[in-house]
């Protein structure tokens, strides 16, 4: 604990992670570089420093991970892993992928994803009172991954409970790497198995055809493990934070019953909300970095080999970037914002979890106009990385 009237911020203890934002408020002003003796590790929380560090991968290299406990645990990270990976491999990688993950490949996406918020929202549709993640936040993000991979309907719930199983930790818990699983999960090889000889029209089929140049000048396709590894880091981050994003709708636009009218009344102020809430209450609220050469911040050293936290969920509200950050506003004007990275590791997904976002939102404004939240029996979400409703009880006005 830090000595009386300092600031101290324990990224693993739920009473911060209630309401994060207090805390961050000060470690912008009084803090902004915080150093953490219990878990050794470093963070800063102002957007300038944000936007400066991210990009610089020679600095703060991806390679040792982005989540303090990997970096922590020493834990090697299997090749192939896109975003725990540093050019020139990365810049190879990633230009193979975006060209099997177009904005093309994820626009048709929209008329399935709509399909399934209708029919979802549908099922609740007269009732007074229901559960928002339950009928779609917990659902949507894995059956959109499904359709995007070609998994099969049937399978894909299993497949999001284990993937949340991986990544949810108890109060003042930290995630375990021991054996991989994290980062390996096993079940999505059946399905690369079965693409391999029953090709169809999705990504998996596209991600095993490919062929590139890879770091050793061989031109070949991904090998079944880059597969594997890469599907589950899409699915387990698409899973768990595009989730979040439906449940931070639903409960602030209950906060602000005034914006959420005027979106009923204007459905082409959705994107821009959707922006807004991406900024205001984003679903991973640090990204952590190895530190390889001592680097100042605030007239302080970060010495090299130090673990540091790029805190996004406090510098997207840095009123030094945004007027007035603390206050939730569909009409604020937003040219960056960090929730999804910067630089070379900015998020593949982004572009699917805006469509996710604006789908499910303009759904369930057609349903629904009027509601509340059952805040107490409202629930938080317990995980290290990631912040979110694991239920959100609506009442219908």
């Amino acid at each position: 604990m830090a000595a009386d009237g300092e600031v101290y911020w324990d990224p693993y203890d739920a009473a911060f992670a209630n309401d994060p934002y207090p805390i961050y408020r000060r470690l912008r002003e009084e803090a902004p570089l915080y150093y953490n003796e219990k878990y050794d590790f470093y963070a800063v929380t102002r957007f300038a420093d944000c936007e400066r560090g991210m990009p610089d991968w020679k600095t703060f290299p991806s390679s040792r991970g982005n989540i303090l406990e990997l970096i922590k645990s020493d834990f090697e990270i299997p090749p192939g892993t896109l975003i725990f990976e540093d050019p020139p491999v990365h810049d190879i990688h990633r230009r193979l992928l975006s060209r099997v993950f177009t904005p093309r490949r994820i626009g048709m996406l929209e008329p399935q994803v709509r399909a399934f918020c209708t029919k979802a929202l549908d099922a609740v549709a007269d009732r007074d009172r229901f559960d928002l993640m339950a009928a779609l936040g917990a659902e949507m993000p894995m059956r959109v991954i499904g359709m995007l991979l070609g998994i099969p309907e049937a399978d894909q719930p299993a497949i999001r409970d284990r993937t949340d199983e991986v990544l949810r930790t108890e109060d003042g818990g930290q995630m375990d790497f021991e054996g991989g699983a994290v980062l390996s999960n096993e079940a999505f090889g059946e399905y690369i198995d079965w693409r391999m000889k029953h090709p169809s029209n999705d990504l998996m089929t596209d991600l095993l055809n490919a062929d590139f140049e890879d770091e050793t000048g061989r031109t070949r396709t991904l090998t079944r493990d880059e597969i594997l590894t890469y599907v589950t880091v899409v699915a387990g981050a698409g899973n768990e934070t595009t989730g979040r994003l439906v449940g931070w709708v639903g409960s602030l636009l209950a906060r602000h019953p005034g914006q959420r009218r005027q979106l009923v009344a204007d459905p082409s102020l959705i994107p821009g909300a959707i922006e807004e809430v991406l900024r205001y209450e984003p679903a991973g609220h640090s990204i952590a970095r190895y530190v390889t050469e001592d680097v100042e911040f605030h007239g302080r050293t970060v010495p090299a080999g130090s673990a540091l936290l790029f805190i996004v969920g406090a510098a997207n509200r840095d009123p030094r970037r945004y007027p007035d950050g603390e206050d939730f506003d569909i009409h604020r004007k937003i040219s960056q914002q960090l929730t999804f990275g910067l630089g070379g590791h900015y998020c593949l997904g982004a572009a699917l979890a805006r469509l996710e976002g604006r789908i499910a939102t303009e759904e369930i404004l057609k349903r629904f106009q009027d509601w509340d939240v059952d805040w107490d029996n409202a629930k938080l979400a317990q995980t290290s990385t990631v912040r979110g409703w694991e239920t959100l009880p609506l009442v219908i006005g």
